[in-house]
């Protein structure tokens, strides 16, 4: 009997099978990913008018790729000739796949005019949401009769790690299909609703026994990595991850309610003898990001509210000139209870004072009645008081709160990661303005000692939860 070339292991299997228009493989190290991605695209490279591209985010990862394909694809279809200066792949049928880079957002548009009937992004949280999105346009049929789909591998951590996690895990349970309802508006005025459909299909070392039979020392030398890697690379925890600038973040629901051990707790009513102040980042191309913190009587900070101007597209702004920003924070302030007839001190970033090209960005918003100080923009000492306020002290409080309503704050915040460039900042490229504005609230409210942290509880097991 013939030896098969490749046989999926069951998870890859599941993987392999789904009819979404999306799906999301991974969430640790070691699940076979890379593979199944690679193999997926030969599905219809019999059809002669078949395209596909495979992506990952720079020229060099692509390597491991490109072996996997010449493991496979000449056994797969004798006569399938690789064109290395093309990065290429030419199937007798006259199918083609295409292993490509996208290092700058700008790299997009190389790909601009083209269709390919399978889209692979390999390591999808190395990409921006910008970079995804745009390959929509670009996944479309060939020619008649081809399946036209988008496939995705990832691990936690990554400059787009907030976007993957809101789109593929947020939704839905894992194994669950997501339908996003888009409307469409037709040449005559009449719309109709189109829908696209995602998936998460979680993996993780453990569906890998040919691994870890081929390499038993792999499993020791995940669980041997620091804390936050071996929760994300081993059990596929995206609450933390490697290069995560605020590891000290924790989101434990239960606990919401007692404040311990938690950044994240349910809503309450505010003391009237409290303090409240108004953090802003101004963006217009960009999202902007307002903030309101309650300051309680130890100078602890309480994420209260907030406005994000955010078009619901990660890191897109709605385009609002400062008049109209003042207008809706002057209508936040009256419609919330916590907010209402409070004296409230408006801290902003220095740059909305500019006047070198005109009125500047404070003085339009101060004709609305919205008015702010200058913040303290010092990046390092800034980012230091934010990790200072999230230390947990021997009781396990901490001396920042974030109300679970505060949705925009948990989406970004704790997803950023450190810059390539500069390894003591955020990545800039990431979607950072909920953090700016934070920031300037923390230096306008310094802490002066760090709080002394104390041995983390055992956290969940997430291997555990999602196969049970």
């Amino acid at each position: 009997m013939e030896r098969a070339i490749w046989a999926p292991q069951p998870r890859q299997k599941a993987f392999l099978e789904r009819f979404e228009d999306e799906a999301l493989y991974g969430g640790a190290a070691g699940g076979g990913k890379s593979e199944a991605l690679v193999v997926e695209a030969l599905r219809q490279a019999a059809t002669p008018h078949y395209r596909a591209l495979v992506l990952r985010k720079t020229r060099p990862e692509l390597s491991e790729l490109i072996d996997k394909s010449l493991r496979y694809y000449p056994k797969a279809f004798p006569g399938a000739v690789w064109k290395s200066g093309e990065g290429v792949w030419l199937f007798p049928s006259g199918a083609k796949v295409r292993f490509g880079s996208m290092q700058h957002e700008k790299d997009r548009l190389k790909f601009q005019g083209r269709a390919f009937d399978y889209i692979a992004f390999d390591e999808l949280t190395h990409f921006t949401y910008q970079e995804y999105a745009y390959l929509f346009s670009r996944n479309r049929p060939s020619g008649p009769g081809t399946r036209v789909y988008m496939r995705a591998t990832a691990n936690p951590g990554g400059v787009g790690h907030a976007w993957v996690r809101e789109r593929f895990l947020s939704p839905a349970p894992p194994m669950t299909t997501f339908r996003e309802h888009v409307p469409v508006v037709f040449p005559d005025g009449h719309v109709e609703q189109r829908s696209r459909s995602r998936i998460f299909v979680p993996s993780t070392v453990f569906d890998n026994p040919v691994l870890l039979e081929n390499d038993p020392g792999y499993l020791g030398r995940l669980a041997a990595l620091p804390e936050a890697e071996r929760r994300a690379l081993l059990y596929g925890d995206w609450d933390c991850f490697a290069g995560q600038v605020f590891a000290e973040w924790r989101n434990d629901p239960e606990h919401a309610a007692d404040r311990i051990g938690t950044h994240v707790i349910r809503p309450f009513a505010i003391p009237k003898g409290w303090t409240v102040a108004r953090g802003f980042d101004f963006g217009y191309s960009r999202p902007f990001s307002v903030g309101w913190w309650a300051i309680d009587g130890d100078h602890r900070l309480y994420r209260v509210q907030e406005l994000y101007g955010c078009t619901g597209t990660p890191n897109e702004g709605v385009r609002w000139e400062p008049g109209r920003i003042a207008r809706e924070i002057r209508k936040t302030e009256e419609a919330d209870e916590n907010l209402r007839g409070r004296r409230i001190r408006g801290i902003a970033d220095p740059s909305i004072f500019d006047q070198s090209r005109g009125e500047s960005v404070a003085q339009m918003m101060e004709k609305e009645g919205v008015f702010f100080e200058r913040g303290d923009n010092a990046r390092i000492a800034g980012k230091m008081q934010v990790h200072h306020r999230l230390a947990f002290d021997a009781r396990r409080v901490p001396m920042l709160y974030v109300f679970d309503s505060c949705r925009d704050f948990l989406r970004t915040v704790p997803a950023l990661c450190y810059s390539s460039g500069n390894i003591e900042d955020v990545d800039t490229a990431a979607e950072d303005h909920i953090y700016d504005e934070t920031r300037y609230v923390c230096m306008a409210y310094p802490v002066e000692q760090p709080r002394v942290e104390v041995p983390k509880q055992k956290k969940w097991d997430f291997f555990q939860a999602i196969c049970h």
